[in-house]
């Protein structure tokens, strides 16, 4: 016998979202707060998809069996989340130890909006039965599908004004085409620009640089444990106070950074063959610097050591296993102290006849998710601040020793990028999948030691936009200035360095400053968007 409500025509058989409901609301409420990219269309298909009148109790149980993967998957999609085949295109995740995975999920948890999201439970296990709430949630559909929230709504229709400040005093309209056109012409400029290296100098005065590449290390990081003013940054020479590392990861940082002689290249561009005039260390290797390589990790994870060697670099003069664990990194791997890895080659480094030598060395030890090694060989947490100081000490310590030794050395602290120490809406602490401002505006100073230079109440600042091109052109110029009875003009040199405007890129998005507003593009997607700004 039919159940009686399959002989009521299908017209007659709008029974309403039900429980779903509660999964439209809570998309509105996190829309409500900006931690949510959503996205109008496939949300009014999915409901559509639960509204439409089925014949027979079988097909409306399938369907619910059906919508609940899809709700997961579209739920996923208005996130902010990379895209699931981001994390198949890196096996590397696949190494990282129980401990920061555990970590990690401890972090998707929000309480305060978990407690939000209890009492939207309760008022619509409430209100259920005294409102039509599926009217609500369609209501709320078509109000976000026509723009009701203009300030997280593609930039197509958007307008920016142009503050007094800026170069053109009209008004532009930053739409998709504005934008793609802008960052054309960024790239097309770009490739254009190299820095020209003088010729070998007969009078030369003989010095070394050091460049130690840091991870997670942004200004945002140092600000976040109370950290902006330090003593390692204070004793520096000159500070890069706008210096954008145009990425979020290591390996593309790496390759920026040793390919600092041209303007900024493209994301993709960095894993096609550089020019050989755009690789800063063999620019000095035709000066006569040695060049070399150190890390004070393995170098396995992402292949990182190969994104270093195939930017003509050596492999790395010391082994990791040549020095005690000083932590344990998110992979389970062994980490060096820095002080003992830097001690270690610059014992080495005293007795080479080399004249000139230039190091690239990359320290892991600010990683995400990275333990302490405790006396009993065992390991414990330690936060962001305690290896911080520590790093800091270090380097410090390093410093001093340099500083002792009466050779000429060059040392440039630059950072890879930042560790997204305190997240934001669209990402968890510790994640740079967007290349956001707070994670790119990076720390980099440069210490002058044996070369004459006073002491400073404070260092020079470099104000303007800048990025690794600058930093080449200055280690150009110290080159051409320290000729025989020569001391270095710091102010000169720092004279007019080559800008660079804020574009930044991973695999999966752009981030570009336009107009005195940041804008992004996630992979796959067509559309510009503004970055939501954070609450002071």
């Amino acid at each position: 016998m039919n159940n009686a409500t399959d002989t009521v025509p299908l017209a007659a058989r709008w029974r309403g979202l039900g429980a779903w409901n509660f999964y439209f609301l809570a998309k509105f409420l996190l829309v409500a707060v900006g931690m949510l990219d959503f996205q109008a269309l496939p949300n009014l298909l999915f409901a559509a998809f639960l509204l439409v009148p089925l014949p027979g109790r079988w097909l409306r149980v399938g369907r619910q069996v059906v919508a609940v993967p899809l709700g997961v998957a579209l739920f996923y999609h208005d996130t902010w989340l990379p895209p699931f085949r981001r994390l198949l295109e890196q096996p590397g995740v696949l190494d990282f130890s129980w401990d920061y995975l555990l970590e990690l999920m401890a972090r998707f948890i929000n309480w305060n909006l978990m407690g939000a999201l209890v009492l939207l439970l309760v008022g619509y296990l409430f209100l259920r039965h005294w409102l039509r709430l599926s009217t609500l949630s369609l209501v709320g559909l078509a109000w976000l599908a026509v723009g009701g929230l203009p300030a997280l709504s593609p930039v197509g229709s958007q307008q920016v004004v142009a503050s007094s400040a800026a170069t053109a005093p009209t008004a532009a309209v930053a739409d998709n085409a504005t934008l793609n056109a802008w960052l054309e012409r960024f790239f097309a400029s770009e490739r254009e620009r190299v820095t020209a290296f003088p010729a070998v100098k007969q009078d030369e005065q003989p010095f070394d640089l050091l460049v130690i590449n840091v991870c997670s290390l942004a200004w945002d990081d140092l600000t976040a444990v109370g950290l902006h003013e330090n003593a390692l940054f204070s004793r520096m020479d000159v500070i890069f106070d706008q210096f954008n590392s145009a990425t979020s990861y290591s390996g593309p940082a790496a390759i920026r950074m040793l390919r600092a002689s041209c303007g900024q290249s493209s994301h993709s561009g960095l894993y096609q063959p550089a020019p050989e005039q755009c690789l800063l260390f063999e620019n000095l290797a035709k000066l006569g610097f040695q060049s070399q390589t150190l890390l004070n990790h393995s170098g396995r994870f992402d292949n990182f050591i190969g994104d270093i060697t195939s930017q003509h670099m050596p492999q790395p003069g010391l082994s990791i296993t040549d020095f005690p664990r000083a932590l344990v990194s998110f992979d389970g791997s062994p980490i060096a102290g820095d002080l003992d890895v830097l001690q270690g080659w610059w014992s080495k480094r005293r007795s080479s006849d080399a004249q000139h030598v230039s190091l690239f060395y990359n320290t892991i030890s600010l990683h995400d998710g990275n333990r302490i090694v405790t006396a009993d060989g065992g390991t414990r947490a330690a936060d962001y601040a305690t290896r911080t100081n520590r790093l800091f000490g270090d380097l410090g310590k390093f410093l001093d020793e340099l500083e002792g030794s009466g050779r000429r050395v060059v040392v440039a602290i630059v950072p890879e990028h930042g560790a997204a120490l305190h997240g934001d809406r669209m990402q968890l602490s510790g994640m740079r999948e967007i290349p956001t401002p707070s994670i790119t505006h990076v720390p980099v100073g440069l210490k002058f030691i044996g070369m004459g230079q006073h002491a400073r109440a404070e260092p020079l600042k470099v104000a303007t936009p800048t990025s690794f091109l600058a930093l080449s052109e200055l280690v150009s110029r110290v080159y051409a200035g320290l000729g025989a009875g020569q001391t270095l003009d710091l102010p000169s040199l720092l004279t007019d360095l080559p800008t660079t405007e804020r574009v930044s890129e991973t695999s999966g998005a752009q981030v570009i400053d336009f107009q005195g507003r940041t804008y992004m593009r996630l992979q796959g997607q067509p559309d510009w968007q503004p970055v939501p700004k954070e609450n002071p």
